[in-house]
């Protein structure tokens, strides 16, 4: 493998045209010869985080609800977290990369909230096989740009993917403004 993407943002191109992928913004988690796996970070689910994991939401950033991760393993929970600077890794929390950890979900949330800035719940992931994602860059369907520590936490989603695009230089910059329906071109 030449390049690894793990750590930075997987910003779906206008060729993407449906489901859960469609104008999506992926922080990958990992990325290495036995493939990747990432997590989609604007996609927020009619699901309370409570629902899912009761004493979480109280601590979960807003929006507090549970986001769709990918299309991979949609009963599983995966908690992201950011731990600020070199603080060392809380209890029930492993750092990934810069500030960007997981949480063991089944560790009490008293033990994990106070040392950590940042916390999103996500059903399922993205994963991608040996060299599919290299693959899926290939053929363009996918921008690999760096990534902000506060993109995985927005307090806006919906607008991730132009918020992203927009902070590019020319003339990726210019997507951010392709209408949602190429008709309307």
């Amino acid at each position: 493998m030449s390049e690894t993407h793990t750590g930075r943002l997987l910003v779906a191109t206008p060729q993407i045209e449906e489901g859960v992928f469609r104008r999506s913004v992926v922080l990958v988690l990992h990325h290495d010869d036995d493939g990747a796996q990432g997590l989609v970070l604007n996609r927020p689910i009619d699901a309370d985080v409570d629902s899912v994991l009761p004493g979480w939401e109280e601590h979960a950033t807003a929006p507090a609800k549970v986001f769709q991760g990918g299309p991979v393993q949609l009963d599983s929970a995966l908690g992201l977290v950011a731990v600020p600077g070199d603080s060392p890794e809380p209890t029930g929390v492993r750092r990934l990369f810069g500030s960007v950890a997981l949480v063991d979900l089944d560790t009490p949330p008293l033990l994990v909230v106070p040392e950590v800035a940042g916390l999103r719940i996500f059903a399922g992931y993205a994963g991608w096989s040996p060299g599919q994602l290299e693959d899926e860059v290939r053929t363009g369907s996918w921008y690999v740009v760096d990534s902000e520590s506060a993109d995985a936490f927005t307090g806006a989603p919906d607008d991730l993917w132009r918020s992203v695009l927009r902070r590019q230089g020319d003339p990726l910059r210019w997507v951010a403004w392709f209408p949602s329906d190429p008709a309307m071109n």
